[in-house]
């Protein structure tokens, strides 16, 4: 969705290496899960944010693609805006999409949903690779089974067309970031 969006407003647009780990202490009976401790990612991602602010950036946008990953964020934000003194936004995707969205484009209606509809529709349009079907059909729980990859696409269609106008705003003045006072 990134890379879609910023070759829609190339040249004005880069897209930065995203972290490959988040706050996954939740997953970790899955074997092979990667898990960072909230202070390790939080760091990590203020350094990033602070690499893209020293280099001249005067609006960065942190495109977040995991829930475990939201309210840690959400607790430091302010101070990072505070830090960086810059058009600095936090987005998780999947707020791009309305509840009305979900209503006309899955069948279940429910956004975003761990491994449910959405996120397997999300998955069979953009790395179907990656979707077991076996194990799609074989939950207890029928929502993932109702994903569709024609669901999916059109999905990203709206993600992409709403995080283009997301970044344009942000870029023309539109979106602004209120930067919080210091409190001593």
């Amino acid at each position: 969705m990134a890379i879609a969006a910023a070759e829609k407003l190339a040249p004005r647009v880069i897209v930065a290496q995203g972290l490959m780990a988040g706050i996954s202490e939740h997953h970790m009976k899955h074997p092979g899960t990667l898990s960072l401790r909230p202070g390790s990612f939080l760091a990590v991602l203020y350094d990033l944010i602070d690499s893209m602010v020293r280099a001249g950036f005067k609006n960065v946008l942190v495109l977040n693609g995991h829930g475990g990953n939201v309210a840690p964020c959400l607790g430091v934000w302010d101070q990072y805006q505070q830090l960086s003194g810059v058009n600095l936004h936090f987005l998780p995707y999947w707020d791009l999409v309305t509840e009305e969205d979900a209503r006309e484009n899955l069948v279940t209606g429910e956004l975003p949903g761990h491994a449910q509809e959405f996120e397997t529709a999300f998955a069979l349009a953009a790395f179907p690779e990656n979707v077991r079907p076996d194990a799609v059909a074989d939950q207890a729980d029928p929502a993932p089974s109702k994903a569709t990859a024609s669901a999916g696409n059109q999905l990203i269609e709206l993600f992409v067309e709403r995080l283009t106008a997301y970044l344009d705003d942000m870029m023309a003045g539109r979106r602004v970031a209120e930067i919080p006072p210091f409190h001593p």
